[in-house]
């Protein structure tokens, strides 16, 4: 089934928060207010955008990845990121959907692949 960006993009976004919850909580982070200030260096749309265009820059997208990454940016959407411009929000959507596509395929390998990366370019500690 071919799902349009925004729904690749809800999945994503939820399958990335846990990620980035249980790779928090794995790190000793306990206190909810240390877990949610770190959390947005992973979930905000800022860092999302840096994630992708990372893996654009590096040229770490097979061809059909960039395609679903451009069909979650491209989404027509009803909302907007409270702390983002449009570019940055769309690119996050973008990056959203890939993983939702990644998720809902059942590409567990390459998911935890991107999910490396992700990980090597957030300082927590910071």
């Amino acid at each position: 089934m071919m799902h349009s960006g925004n729904v690749l993009a809800f999945v994503g976004d939820a399958v990335l928060s846990l990620q980035v919850r249980k790779y928090l909580v794995s790190k000793g982070i306990t206190q909810t207010k240390k877990l949610q200030e770190t959390s947005v260096k992973f979930v905000s749309a800022k860092a999302q955008a840096d994630f992708i265009n990372y893996f654009l820059d590096e040229n770490v997208l097979n061809e059909n990845e960039i395609r679903v990454f451009k069909r979650g940016r491209n989404a027509k959407s009803q909302t907007m990121a409270k702390n983002a411009d449009m570019i940055t929000y769309r690119l996050s959507t973008g990056f959203e959907a890939l993983w939702g596509y990644l998720y809902l395929n059942d590409k567990t390998d390459r998911l935890e692949e991107l999910w490396e990366i992700v990980k090597d370019r957030v300082d927590l500690y910071e």
